[in-house]
């Protein structure tokens, strides 16, 4: 029997499922009882893949449901999706379209089945996503608070600083509290902070933007992170490598780390003056430490091992 593809166009309201090659097509709710909907129609067949873009909250407890029924999930980059429909000439876009060109997507270039995210680290997802907004409102605030001359909105922008800092200590509790109760996750982040260069903040939020760190081979790792260099070579021509792609959360999380690394972990900053001294940008030499980062961080973690310099 034939294993059929599925694909999922994701909005607020609704889910828009088709079922390739058999042509079938449903609109769904997006809500609980969508979501068992879905599971019955789709029960009595074979499935090869369930793709759909990520759409930031709007797939999340789609996602949840679908791997609680057991579905083989693929989350694709919606960039990605975006270039194979345009491969295929479509240039007209409903949410019916979206879902017969995902369901294409899914049986011509079989993306990788991956498991759903736990609760808790959807969780975490959502505490972390609040933190990273809250410190981007205090920095905009003390942007603010240097150009204020007004007595009574410098009283304001404090109060509003105050604020800001007691919901973020507020959401930083709730994260630990989260990664204390998962013994799995309380190993990873130890794991992570015997690297030199990532502290506790950052060991968290790679964990939490990078489920997979773990499972990944070391370039799959250095893709998702968005840390791969790429190259461009037509004939003769050969253009400079660079990166694109990945996660950028990912890469962000890691910038930081790599700075620190760079001066104080011994095998990376080994690394950086051997690139710099051969003549390579210090963004470039920087970027391969970010690589060698992730990569390192992936092994540990697939080997339960503490970081130590005589085996990094």
């Amino acid at each position: 029997m034939i294993k059929l593809t599925i694909g999922v166009d994701v909005s607020k309201d609704t889910l828009d499922v088709h079922l390739h090659p058999a042509g079938d097509h449903r609109q769904f709710s997006n809500d609980p009882r969508g979501f068992r909907s879905i599971v019955r129609w789709i029960a009595a067949r074979p499935v090869a893949r369930l793709v759909f873009e990520a759409t930031g909250p709007y797939h999340r407890a789609f996602e949840r449901a679908m791997g609680e029924a057991g579905l083989p999930l693929c989350k694709v980059n919606p960039r990605q999706a975006k270039r194979f429909g345009e491969a295929l000439g479509q240039l007209a876009k409903t949410d019916r379209m979206d879902a017969g060109m995902l369901a294409r997507f899914g049986a011509l270039l079989e993306p990788d089945v991956r498991p759903a995210p736990s609760k808790i680290i959807s969780d975490l997802k959502d505490l972390h996503v609040a933190r990273t907004a809250l410190i981007k409102d205090r920095t905009a605030a003390k942007n603010r608070e240097k150009n204020l001359t007004s007595p009574l909105l410098r009283r304001q922008i404090r109060q509003r600083l105050s604020s800001i800092e007691s919901h973020l200590k507020e959401v930083e509790t709730a994260i630990r509290v989260l990664i204390d109760r998962d013994e799995s996750l309380r190993r990873k982040i130890a794991i992570l902070v015997s690297i030199p260069g990532i502290a506790e903040r950052s060991a968290s939020a790679l964990l939490i933007d990078m489920p997979e760190l773990g499972t990944l081979a070391a370039q799959e790792a250095a893709a998702l992170s968005g840390t791969a260099p790429l190259t461009r070579q037509s004939g003769k021509w050969a253009g400079k490598a660079f990166v694109s792609g990945g996660r950028v959360n990912v890469r962000k999380a890691l910038y930081m780390p790599a700075l620190v690394a760079a001066r104080f972990n011994p095998d990376l900053k080994e690394k950086y003056i051997c690139l710099t001294s051969r003549g390579k940008p210090p963004k470039v030499a920087l970027t391969a430490v970010m690589r060698k980062l992730i990569i390192l961080a992936n092994a540990l973690i697939r080997d339960d091992r503490d970081w130590s310099p005589e085996r990094a």
